[in-house]
């Protein structure tokens, strides 16, 4: 059948109280060109729940250029504790060039992160989706209250999609806690990123990441150098009608 909007929202009601491991299920059985977006912990989480569910699935993650040795690290230990393909994603190396000639490598301390994010991230996050009937995300309500606070679990992405096709993300995780995260992680020993370890808890680029303070929501480290209802590199916004 033909996915509109409309059966998003639908969808959207009938699995907001379901499982996430329900939610995933869905996803995967309703679209066969459907990828999992993997960065983080919350997303491998999905990744282990889509080994177990027996569905065929993709994952693509987005290479910056500019993550921390320890995210590289981390994206192979995926790749090999699960035996899946994990397809990478490069921002175009003309946009780059340009930029970082421009303005240097800094540019964004001084002029906000949305230009370096926008090349850097979502050109090639766009690329990708574009080739995709899917997504699946690792969004949680509670990250963000300035920006996800209604984040479905089932939507049609404006930001991506088009007036010839729409893209159908699912964010499974979207009613879950950072707590519940770690607990499904500890329980099934899932690999996670060693810079949690050493504070870090929301974890982007290398020069616009820094570990947490007790007590600090966990997007305090992202950008802390700007407004705290600017925190999102430009993935997961919906554009103003």
């Amino acid at each position: 059948m033909a996915i509109t909007e409309s059966t998003l929202t639908d969808w959207a009601t009938e699995l907001d109280h379901k499982t996430p491991q329900e939610i995933l299920k869905h996803a995967l059985t309703s679209f066969s060109n459907i990828g999992i977006s993997f960065s983080g912990a919350e997303d491998v989480v999905l990744i282990d729940m889509a080994v177990k569910s027996g569905h065929p699935f993709r994952v693509f993650t987005l290479d910056t250029g500019r993550l921390h040795a320890e995210t590289y690290r981390f994206i192979e230990k995926v790749r090999t504790h699960y035996g899946i393909s994990i397809e990478v994603c490069f921002p175009d190396p003309v946009a780059v060039e340009k930029m970082v000639n421009e303005k240097g490598l800094f540019s964004f301390y001084q002029d906000t992160h949305q230009e370096c994010c926008a090349i850097r991230k979502v050109g090639p996050l766009r690329k990708k989706l574009a080739t995709l009937d899917a997504w699946v995300t690792g969004q949680r309500k509670d990250q963000s209250p300035g920006t996800r606070m209604a984040v479905p679990v089932a939507q049609a992405d404006k930001a991506f999609s088009s007036p010839e096709r729409l893209l159908a993300k699912f964010n499974p995780l979207a009613n879950w806690s950072s707590e519940d995260v770690w607990a499904y992680i500890r329980a099934f020993d899932v690999p996670y990123n060693e810079l949690h370890e050493k504070g870090f808890v929301s974890i982007g680029c290398e020069p616009c990441t820094r570990p947490t303070l007790p007590g600090q929501h966990e997007r305090e480290g992202r950008w802390w150098w700007e407004e705290s209802t600017k925190k999102e590199c430009g993935l997961h916004v919906t554009p103003s009608k």
